[in-house]
């Protein structure tokens, strides 16, 4: 075997919030917490959606900083404000045909390609993937496509479905092959459930939590494979984690239709004023041409019950976000504590989708700034990191870039984020 190296191996568990982790679903993360650091007070970013959590987890960046605004965006595009889905595997080629840049901050990939290189392994939505290395700096596999460096396609593409079936699949070949194997500097394990099962089955729902076991099953070998490679001498930093937690939706709401009524829209079709529907959130943007409708549509969302915080562009910067094509307004809709059927407290409205994706009333969703949406888990075991302790710290998505570069002793200039680590 190679020399001993200092190495960073993170799972992430999407859509894991942290109240689902217990003794009887998930024993693993339990274990985990005895051995690790938990972060009780960990947050995720606006909107707290896979593809803009991807993008920040990579770059160490809020969105204002590397402009991948949500999972649904607009861009302008030759004078005219075009709707986006982030989650096609060539949105952000075709951002960077558009804006100049796929992302406006440098990825982990291209900060670690002369440093050990990163291999991530995937099974969310591509758009979401490739976030992580839209340049090709480093390997992405994923079910639709798998690229290596300079985004040529690899001679074993990762073949998976989108379920627990196929997490399964991509946790094994992950161990085998890359933690045991290559050895990258960055490993990096991004599962789809339990959030996929969340998206279609009540949260506590005996299929929900079927599958959350399975999850933490996953979790579970990848912390023996660790245990393996720590045993033959490598300094190994765990990063066990989730992007973002779930609500019950309790009520979908049509953003464009109420402004259409207002009189702030010209016609469903029209591109004067765009809202991006983003899980339990919206992004809306407004041409430039239409300056003057700013003040009514500002007086409008806050008037409605079913915006829970409105952020106009002055105030964009609270949420990491920033005026990039023509974001004019970011919309958190109203949440509250009620409890489903399953008796899982925590339930938003979500804002209606584009492209005629289903409305799931009574399932889990995501995307805003509710309690439980905004409350993923974080467990980080090794180097600079307390044993069996608890941190109600600040902690926050991005600062999760930092704390792997503080570990690979990598310098990190230009984040957001700060490292986690309590030595020095």
């Amino acid at each position: 075997m190679e020399h001993p190296m200092r190495r960073v191996v993170t799972v992430i568990l999407d859509g894991l919030r942290r109240d689902f982790i217990n003794p009887a679903d998930t024993p693993n993360l339990v274990r985990l917490a005895a051995d690790a650091t938990r972060f009780s007070a960990f947050r995720s970013v606006f909107p707290s959606a896979t593809r803009a959590v991807s993008a920040t987890f990579a770059t160490g960046c809020y969105p204002a900083r590397h402009t991948l605004q949500g999972n649904a965006v607009a861009l302008m595009e030759g004078g005219a404000l075009v709707a986006h889905d982030v989650g096609r595997p060539d949105f952000l080629q075709h951002k960077r045909a558009v804006t100049g840049c796929s992302l406006a901050a440098p990825t982990l990939a291209e900060r670690l390609a002369a440093h050990g290189g990163s291999i991530l392994f995937n099974n969310v939505s591509p758009g979401a993937a490739f976030a992580h290395d839209p340049d090709g700096f480093g390997h992405v596999y994923h079910r639709a496509l798998s690229l290596g460096p300079g985004r040529v396609p690899v001679a074993d593409p990762l073949l998976v479905g989108l379920d627990a079936a196929g997490d399964r699949a991509m946790t094994e070949r992950f161990v085998d092959e890359i933690l045991h194997h290559r050895r990258p500097a960055l490993a990096i394990l991004w599962c789809g459930e339990p959030d996929h099962i969340q998206h279609n089955a009540p949260l506590g729902s005996p299929e929900q939590r079927d599958v959350l076991r399975q999850a933490d099953a996953n979790a579970g070998l990848v912390m023996e494979a660790v245990a393996r490679e720590r045993a033959l001498g490598d300094d190994i930093l765990l990063i066990v984690a989730s992007d973002h937690g779930h609500e019950t939706v309790s009520g979908v709401v049509d953003i464009e239709a109420e402004l259409i009524a207002a009189g702030l829209k010209e016609s469903e079709s029209s591109g004067d004023v765009i809202a991006m529907g983003n899980g339990t959130s919206s992004l809306i943007y407004l041409h430039p041409s239409q300056e003057s409708r700013r003040a009514a549509i500002d007086t409008f969302l806050r008037a409605q019950s079913w915006a829970g915080a409105v952020f106009a562009a002055d105030a964009l910067g609270e949420i990491g976000q920033a005026r990039h094509a023509g974001l004019a307004f970011a919309v958190a809709m109203a949440s509250d504590e009620e409890v489903n059927a399953f008796g899982i407290p925590g339930r938003s409205l979500a804002a209606k989708p584009r492209w005629d994706k289903p409305d799931r009333l009574g399932f889990g969703q995501h995307g805003g700034l509710g309690r439980y949406e905004q409350a993923p888990f974080l467990t980080i075991d090794g180097a600079g990191f307390a044993a069996g302790t608890e941190s109600s710290a600040p902690a926050r998505i991005v600062d999760l870039a930092p704390t792997i570069m503080r570990h690979l002793r990598v310098p990190a200039f230009g984040m957001d984020g700060a490292a986690l680590q309590t030595d020095p």
